[in-house]
């Protein structure tokens, strides 16, 4: 039996990834700062959840020690700079140094479409070159690595389309910074199959890095969900107006979301990642590569936007 050690496991994506594996017959441990942030996957039989931080690269490299792969899920999509550089930096590389302590060969790394490893820096946004230096410290590693890059991820608990649908309840208008910004959305499910489909890939002696492109067949503009979430969570089909915002109003409002208490629904930071297209490159293996048909977002989002409102 394969032992996996799934970091970031009790998150949107993480619990789907922790319900394929223990299907597979592996055994899961997921590590949480609290135990009560597993209640969702700490039923699964097979699951172990072990209470550690993993920004503690020492108490990381004991805890992997024993597991034959690690899937690295932990990003934040908010935050200061110093906040990015901790979850998609600093934890990479002490995810690299904890698992040559260990032994620990086999790594799936789920990072993001937009990426360019080659030249982080110039990047836009702080999120996009955290996630590219990020990349860039696993791939030093001398490790077996497996580098997934996701589009924006759609699923029954994102929020990503249930925010829109729940704002188009309250607002007559729908004000959007980026309405031209490009999408593929990928299905939370192909993610999570991708993630076990890598980890099934033969090991080598040498090291090895792949990466893959994860993104839906459909490409949509924000201002074209938005509009779809709107669609498909009213029986009667009705859409608020989309009002495109300058760049200039966009900021504005995003760093007056960022003011409000909570995680902001929009930041700064997401407006400049929105300046790289997030669809697929095509030059790149993709989910078809990993025996895998990528999922149509509007059949799966008119199912779960019509139960939840």
């Amino acid at each position: 039996m394969r032992k996996i050690f799934v970091m970031g496991g009790t998150g949107f994506v993480g619990r789907h990834v922790c319900e394929k594996l223990v299907r597979q017959g592996w055994h899961v441990t997921v590590p949480t700062r609290r135990l009560n942030n597993a209640k969702a996957v700490q039923h699964l039989p097979g699951l172990t959840v072990q209470e550690l931080d993993v920004h503690q690269p020492l108490a990381l490299a004991q805890a992997i020690a024993g597991h034959d792969a690690v899937v690295n899920l932990v990003a934040i999509l908010h935050g200061s700079q110093a906040a990015f550089e901790k979850a998609h930096i600093a934890l990479p590389a002490s995810l690299a140094q904890a698992c040559q302590t260990a032994g620990v060969k086999q790594v799936v790394h789920i990072s993001a479409l937009g990426v360019d490893a080659s030249n982080p820096q110039a990047a836009p946004s702080n999120y996009l070159r955290s996630k590219g230096l990020g990349e860039q410290a696993l791939a030093q590693a001398g490790l077996n690595l497996t580098i997934l890059r996701p589009s924006v991820i759609f699923g029954a608990e994102d929020q990503f389309l249930n925010l829109f649908a729940k704002l188009q309840k309250v607002f007559p208008v729908m004000p959007l910074a980026g309405a031209d910004a490009c999408f593929q959305p990928v299905w939370v499910q192909d993610v999570a199959s991708a993630v076990v489909q890598a980890l099934h890939q033969p090991t080598s002696p040498l090291p090895q890095h792949k990466v893959y492109e994860l993104a839906g067949p459909d490409t949509y503009t924000l201002r074209e969900l938005v509009q779809l979430a709107a669609k498909c969570s009213n029986r009667t089909g009705r859409t608020r107006p989309v009002i495109p915002l300058p760049l200039w109003v966009g900021r504005v409002q995003a760093f007056v979301m960022e003011c409000a208490p909570g995680q902001p629904l929009m930041s700064r930071d997401n407006l400049d990642s929105m300046k790289v297209p997030n669809i697929a490159t095509g030059k790149l293996p993709d989910l078809q590569s990993l025996g895998i048909n990528a999922t149509a977002l509007e059949p799966v989002a008119r199912g779960y936007l019509a139960r939840h409102h």
